[in-house]
């Protein structure tokens, strides 16, 4: 599409809304809906700044274990009883290196090291589960639009009905509690039109949230459910999340980076070692002037042979820490196994559902109109209408509902598996600004008017007449 190609040569979204003609809604396919979260989404730049944090604490770590230079100058004035008053000004120049740690500087470091690997294994992982995030959204609205169709129609056929029953009680055919009860199923119709309508606009708004588009834009969604099988079994989605989540990958960098903290922790039992290096110079110029230059070398040894008992609890601290480490690395294993099943059973089960509720809706639909042509006829009760088009109402809700609940289970298994981005959206995320302050100049929270209210009866009416037309 048009709207794909912009995408990627890095033009922002509501550009190409606001050169659209006539304002029209700007069609939105599902993989055009992904790739602009992930180069736009607000959380998505947060989680991505934790990788600056984590270079910063490596930068930090290096630094203390690297040369450390330091400049100081004093003016000194003293006086003494019975002597002049004595002016003086002193220069140095010192720098220090440490020789070594006790392994404590090095185990920060890998420490650090480990960490910034997190850091971009976590960022990988908030980008599957926004891609997820955003298949979800897309699928739940894509249900409402035809959810608002389906409870159109319901208020069509029932406002048909109602004109009908008038006439026949006019005519004298049909009591005045038919035209009554015929009022109130209107009447119930159109409040769960209503909530319909309602639905659909939230669903949007959350579409639009992870877009991070302006929030009142009317959006055209084009790409619709497509029966795609899903042909592994539950043993290999398991076996493939317990190798590929990035989520259990930073559990095992947080088990290493606590043994490096236990490394570092026992460091105090050890002697550290520095070497510094000094200039100085001295000048009195009152009351008479005298310099005099000086120079040193130190090569010092430091340790702590008795803290009561501080670095033995620190290291008892970073072993309960390591511990921890473990058992979560467990725990997240568990519900990560968890998580593919519960998942994978809800797309099986959807699956069954889809396949089974397009007969429904075709009986149905023919039962609906069987009870109608009676009821014309004379012959059938205002009863059997009700029930008939409840069931048509419900075959259609639940064929609909079977649809989007596999296309997003199915998503949901892959996320679960911990499948990563497609090269085409791995592209989409690299173009991702985290400048706060290029974010706060973007902000998308505009207070226009909302106009999408119209389109989504616009939009109900003529999936109405699209199903009266099958």
């Amino acid at each position: 599409m048009e709207l794909k190609r912009w995408i990627k040569a890095g033009v922002p979204f509501m550009a190409l809304l606001m050169a659209s003609p006539m304002a029209q809604a700007a069609d939105l396919s599902l993989q055009e809906a992904i790739n602009l979260a992930l180069a736009q989404n607000t959380s998505l730049k947060v989680t991505q700044k934790g990788e600056d944090t984590a270079k910063y604490a490596l930068e930090q770590a290096k630094g203390n274990n690297g040369v450390s230079v330091g400049l100081s100058d004093s003016l000194t004035t003293n006086k003494t009883k019975d002597t002049d008053r004595q002016d003086s000004n002193n220069v140095s120049l010192s720098g220090k290196l440490p020789l070594y740690s006790g392994g404590k500087n090095q185990a920060n470091i890998k420490k650090a090291k480990i960490g910034v690997e997190s850091a971009s294994l976590t960022t990988q992982r908030a980008q599957e589960d926004l891609k997820l995030n955003v298949i979800k959204a897309y699928y739940d609205a894509l249900e409402s639009k035809k959810t608002v169709g389906v409870r159109q129609e319901t208020v069509d056929k029932y406002q048909e009905h109602y004109t009908n029953v008038s006439q026949l009680y006019a005519a004298g055919s049909k009591a005045k509690i038919d035209v009554i009860r015929s009022q109130v199923e209107l009447s119930d119709a159109r409040q769960n039109l209503i909530k319909a309508e309602n639905s659909y606009e939230v669903d949007l708004a959350e579409l639009r949230n992870y877009l991070n588009i302006d929030r009142s834009e009317p959006l055209n969604l084009t790409t619709d459910f497509s029966y795609l099988a899903f042909d592994q079994d539950m043993n290999a989605c398991l076996d493939y999340a317990y190798a590929n989540r990035k989520d259990l990958q930073v559990d095992k960098n947080k088990l290493a980076q606590q043994e490096q903290a236990i490394k570092a922790a026992k460091a105090g039992y050890l002697p550290t070692l520095n070497l510094s290096v000094g200039l100085s110079e001295s000048q009195r110029f009152n009351p008479s002037s005298q310099n005099s230059h000086s120079a040193s070398a130190t090569l010092g040894l430091d340790w702590n042979i008795f803290d009561s008992g501080v670095t033995r609890a620190q290291v008892k601290s970073a072993e309960t820490d390591r511990d921890i480490a473990k058992l979560t690395y467990q725990k997240d294993k568990e519900s990560i196994d968890l998580a593919v099943r519960e998942a994978y059973y809800n797309m099986r089960e959807a699956e069954k559902r889809f396949n089974s509720t397009q007969d429904a809706v075709h009986q149905a639909e023919e039962d609906a109109f069987i009870a109608r042509e009676k009821y014309r006829a004379g012959e059938g009760l205002m009863l059997d209408i009700i029930d008939a088009q409840e069931a048509l109402s419900t075959a259609k809700l639940n064929h609909i509902s079977a649809q989007y609940d596999y296309a997003r289970y199915k998503a949901t298994v892959e996320n679960a598996m911990g499948v990563e981005l497609t090269p085409e959206e791995k592209e989409a995320a690299a173009q991702l600004d985290t400048d706060a302050d290029t974010a706060l100049m973007q902000e998308n929270l505009g207070s226009n008017s909302d106009t999408t209210a119209d389109n989504t009866r616009q939009v109900a009416e003529e999936l109405a007449g699209n199903e009266g037309n099958k």
